[in-house]
Order: C-alpha cells, then structure tokens, then sequence
C-alpha cells in the first residue's frame, strides 16, 4: 500500500513499546497488559487491574483495562490477530488513527506495541441497524463523516482498483466496468473510514454525539464509496436482511444532513440544492452495488 497518509505537523508522538500482549486468555496476556500499563498508568496496582474482554474478532482481540469498579478510565489493549499484517496495513492504521486524533475524530492513542496498539475508551453504545434509521442518529452519523471527508487533501492519490483477481473472463470483465463505471461518477477522493459498519459507531446519548472506531481499513478513497458502503451496513452482517437497506426518502434525508455539514467545514455555508443531493444520491448507490 502507498504510504499517502500523511500526519499533520506537530501532531504528539506515539511511544512505541517493545512489548508483546499474548492473544491467549491467561497469565501471559494478563503480564503483557500490566506491562503496557506500567508505563501508561503507572500509579494502578497491578492487584487491583480488572481486564474485560469486549471482542475476541478474527483481526484484533479488544481487551478494556481498568482499577476497581471505577470505569471513567479505562485503557483498551488491542491485540492484532496472528498474520493479519498480510491483510491490515498496521502503519497505515496508527497514521490514520493519529490524523483522526488531530482533527477531534478518534480517541487519544496511548501506544503501540509489538503487536497491538493502546488508547482510549470512548464512553458510549455501540449501535446497531435499528438505531442507525433514527433520524436523530442519523444526522449525527453524516456530520461526522463529512467533518472525516474534509481532512486535507489527498495530495493526488487516486483508488486503485484490485488487479490480483480471479482469472475467469466474467470477472475480469466486471472489474473492468466497475473501474470504468465508478471512476467517471465525479466523486471526490477523501479521507475514508472505508468500514463504517453499525458496531464501529459510538453513540453517545448524554452528550447528543457520535464518535467512529477501528481504522484499521482507512484511507483515501472515493466519498461515495464511504457513503454507500455505510448504507449496506444497514442491512446487518451476521443476519443480513436487504429489506433494511435505506429507502429513497431516508437516504435523501441522510444526504441533505452530509452536503450541509460538509460545505460548512469547507466553508461554502449550508445551504443545499435539490440537485446536489440527486447527483450524490445517484454516485453514492452505483457504489453501493
């Protein structure tokens, strides 16, 4: 992968530890967590250190570390799975994670370590595809993603379309039309969360804001790719029920929060035409198929 993520200037430091979490419940993971901690909370007792494991996935293992029943401050150590830097770009996700962290749009990153990185927990419910319909959510959910869309430039960076494909005439020839079909649509290439599936949004009801996680997939890529993406993760992913999948109407709505939010942080004011809203209406469901 092209390293075309670039940090601010000035952003913090993140300490790299030469330390190694073991991804198998017990004692060794336990020691390679109070070691991280050593260093990040060095006032906890060991003793007294509770570890939640929050997800057991197939790419990472979350695991929440926290004093007592006190849960305002908890480190999360996250332990990539075995072999997954064939499939994850690991420099590329603390690159994103800090340019996110510099723009408000991720929680402060602690550290990485030999295999995982550590930061912090953001108060809040992990949503699911009921609560992304709610319109009150929802429009959360599309100025946060058009603040995302409105980092920097992307320094001429253009998507590339996957050439490591099967060999079959059909799908060699259905490749070949999507890397037509979509690079004319006119949509601007941003930085992307590129996996904004329910359970990477964080809800967070008492302060009325939601807050995206796991960056392990972002980078530059086309807006409405980010967009309708987003609206296929409608639809659920263990029990994926197509019916769930935006309507016109909804989707309009959705439409109409983003362009407004994203011309005011680009400085071009709120106001939105009917026009607009069917041109990225119509970008973001060809990327949608």
């Amino acid at each position: 992968m092209s390293n075309y993520i670039h940090v601010p200037p000035g952003s913090p430091e993140v300490p790299k530890l030469d330390i190694t979490v073991s991804e198998r419940e017990g004692p060794g993971c336990r020691q390679g967590a109070l070691q991280l901690l050593r260093r990040l909370r060095p006032h906890w007792r060991p003793e007294e250190v509770t570890l939640q494991l929050f997800t057991d996935g197939i790419t990472n293992k979350l695991i929440g570390c926290y004093v007592g029943d006190i849960t305002d401050d908890v480190v999360l150590v996250r332990i990539y799975g075995n072999k997954t830097e064939l499939l994850v770009d690991r420099d590329e996700e603390v690159k994103s994670f800090r340019v996110l962290q510099a723009h408000g749009c991720a929680p402060q990153l602690y550290c990485t370590f030999n295999n995982g990185l550590c930061y912090e927990f953001m108060q809040g419910e992990a949503l699911d595809p009921e609560h992304v319909c709610n319109p009150d959510i929802f429009r959360l959910i599309a100025r946060q993603l058009a603040k995302i869309h409105t980092i920097h430039a992307h320094n001429g960076w253009i998507p590339k379309f996957l050439s490591d494909i099967p060999s079959p005439q059909v799908l060699q020839e259905e490749m070949a039309w999507m890397k037509e079909r979509l690079s004319n649509l006119g949509s601007p290439v941003v930085l992307c969360h590129n996996d904004l599936l329910c359970k990477n949004i964080i809800y967070n009801k008492k302060r009325g804001d939601v807050q995206f996680i796991d960056y392990e997939y972002s980078g530059y890529n086309y807006l409405a790719y980010d967009i309708g993406n987003h609206f296929n993760e409608f639809a659920g992913v263990n029990e994926v029920d197509y019916s769930l999948y935006p309507n016109r109407k909804l989707q309009e709505q959705w439409l109409r929060s983003y362009l407004e939010a994203y011309k005011e942080y680009k400085g071009f004011g709120t106001e939105v035409s009917e026009k607009e809203v069917e041109v990225l209406y119509v970008q973001v469901n060809q990327f949608a198929l």
